[in-house]
């Protein structure tokens, strides 16, 4: 599968994309109607995830579910990126395959993220003397 590479790339999946979150990753997608080239992928994590290590390893494990799933689950020219989030090292891999089959399917079905008026929203702390 193809690869995005480019910062550029990136962040146009994430400004005109739909995106989906689950425990173990959020995945964004952007779809490219005139465009019939296999699905490409894309992978990111923050240092949120923890350091080097930890990065390179949930890295790999995105890697291995994308190029698992996206080239029979994924829609033909479109552009995934998945994003590692702090639970992706010790999630275990059979709950990492489920939460990609599930954002591939809602964010393939269409099915909006809600609202951010219908987020729940902590209320303002106040200082501490």
């Amino acid at each position: 599968m193809e690869r995005l590479k480019r910062r550029g790339e990136f962040l146009e999946v994430a400004g005109q994309g739909r995106k989906w979150a689950m425990p173990g990753l959020v995945l964004q997608a952007l779809h490219r109607p005139d465009d019939g080239r296999a699905p490409r992928y894309g992978l990111t994590a923050s240092r949120k995830v923890g350091g080097a290590v930890a990065r390179n390893r949930a890295r790999r494990r995105l890697r291995a579910l994308a190029e698992r799933w996206l080239p029979e689950a994924g829609q033909s020219g479109t552009d995934y990126v998945l994003i590692a989030r702090a639970g992706t090292v010790t999630r275990p891999f059979d709950a990492l395959e489920q939460d990609l089959r599930t954002a591939l399917e809602r964010v393939v079905a269409g099915r909006p993220a809600r609202p951010s008026a219908d987020r729940p929203r902590g209320g303002r702390r106040e200082a501490r003397s």
